[in-house]
């Protein structure tokens, strides 16, 4: 799974934390309420194309404006994220070791209570 810029990250975010789909305009009205500087129209519709042909979004052309949904959830997204570092590591155990020995006792907990679950 390709990786997100900056840009793309807060236009997944703003998707991600929605409920339904979203029209362009809609995302470019979220990103202006958090930022000084509103983004153009045409720049959110280039990204979401992006995200779309990189897999991270689906168009709905049932209607104009055509709106846009995230394919995955932020979950989803970030357990990738850490499977992909995890697979680029030589030493796995170590990577997974490091991980572990930085987590929090209740983070430490929730990962016991999901191995042994599996």
């Amino acid at each position: 799974m390709p990786g997100l810029g900056d840009l793309e990250r807060s236009v997944m975010d703003v998707l991600w934390d929605s409920h339904e789909a979203r029209s362009a305009y809609d995302v470019q009205n979220a990103l202006a309420a958090d930022s000084e500087r509103p983004l153009a129209a045409t720049t959110v519709l280039t990204v979401l194309s992006r995200l779309e042909k990189k897999g991270f979004v689906r168009r709905e052309r049932v209607e104009r404006p055509h709106r846009y949904s995230a394919v995955a959830s932020r979950e989803d997204h970030m357990a990738e994220l850490m499977h992909e570092v995890l697979g680029g590591a030589d030493d796995r155990q170590a990577v997974l070791a490091r991980f572990v020995g930085q987590v929090s006792p209740a983070e430490a907990e929730a990962l016991r209570k999901l191995l042994s679950a599996n």
